[in-house]
């Protein structure tokens, strides 16, 4: 396993932020913090804390596109979670890895494992 590391959960189902939650800890990652509105999100853009974070493209209505963008411009990896599909993510964020909801907790471990080697 990698080194552990610290993780900003940014998802607006409490059911499916705590089921994140769990698979990090058993990953051996550290949650720092769990957002659910883009507002929570963008006051955290700037943050030291976290390493990278799980970003859900749809958080009450609203896309989570510009944080993607802010901590992308300082490097943070992240993975996208949605249940819509790839179309609706913007093209300049394609290359950036994608689990579509429902998944299984072994494909949410392989991302991780990539986004943090």
């Amino acid at each position: 396993m990698t080194s552990a590391r610290r993780v900003l959960v940014v998802e607006d189902e409490a059911i499916v932020a705590i089921f994140l939650e769990e698979l990090l800890t058993d990953l051996g990652h550290e949650v720092t913090g769990v957002v659910s509105r883009l507002e929570e999100a963008m006051a955290r853009a700037n943050d030291q804390n976290f390493d990278f974070a799980i970003l859900d493209v749809h958080l009450a209505g609203e896309d989570v596109f510009p944080f993607a963008d802010a901590i992308a411009k300082r490097g943070i990896p992240f993975v996208f979670t949605t249940g819509l599909g790839n179309d609706v993510i913007p093209e300049r964020l394609r290359d950036r890895p994608t689990l579509q909801k429902p998944f299984r907790p072994e494909e949410f471990s392989r991302a991780i494992a990539a986004l943090v080697t």
